[in-house]
């Protein structure tokens, strides 16, 4: 069999394990989601699955990943436009990304008791963290970006209003409207950074 036909069915296999180990990580969490049942779902042998991923933290991670690969953000880092435009437009990216992804964000957080989860918890913040501080460096060359704060408070404040856990509470914990979480993030971020 050529090496080229090979690498694409290993890679249309790891597609199939990924696509499969989703929903079951959502539905079930991490910890109730066994190896026996994604390759089930997959269906492919669990041996299989060891060798493509050797662990479940290492599906789930692919799974992150492919979710980040598959729906890149719309936002434009050098988008025209004065800055509280450019912040609307990047609150608006982050809630569809937030919305999105909360699902398995929220199955990574509930498992962060596992070491494995726990550094894939951290590596995700610590990314959300630089993207926000990517913003936030954007923002400061616009006019009017404030000089109350620091660079570092400002990509605090975006990425604790921006957040997962913050979305959780008040989307999912309490009924708000995506809609409305977003124009609440955005009228505050506005009235700190560009006062």
């Amino acid at each position: 069999m050529p090496i080229g036909t090979r690498s694409a069915r290993a890679e249309a296999t790891r597609t199939r394990i990924v696509d499969a180990a989703a929903p079951l990580f959502v539905e079930r969490g991490y910890l109730d989601t066994t190896m026996s049942a994604v390759a089930t779902a997959a269906g492919v042998a669990v041996q299989t699955l060891y060798l493509s991923f050797g662990s479940k933290a290492a599906v789930l991670e692919a799974v992150l990943d492919a979710d980040r690969e598959d729906h890149r953000s719309g936002w434009d880092p050098g988008a025209a436009g004065d800055g509280p435009a450019v912040l609307t437009a990047y609150v608006d990216a982050a809630t569809a990304e937030v919305a999105r992804r909360h699902p398995l964000d929220a199955v990574l957080r509930a498992a962060a008791a596992d070491p494995d989860p726990a550094e894939l918890l951290d590596r995700a913040r610590r990314a959300e963290l630089a993207a926000h501080a990517r913003v936030v460096d954007e923002l400061a060359d616009r006019p009017g970006f404030t000089t109350r704060v620091s660079l570092q408070r400002a990509t605090e404040m975006l990425d604790a209003l921006l957040s997962p856990e913050v979305y959780g509470r008040l989307v999912v914990g309490h009924g708000w409207t995506v809609p409305d979480w977003a124009d609440w993030a955005t009228r505050h971020l506005l009235a700190d950074l560009f006062p």
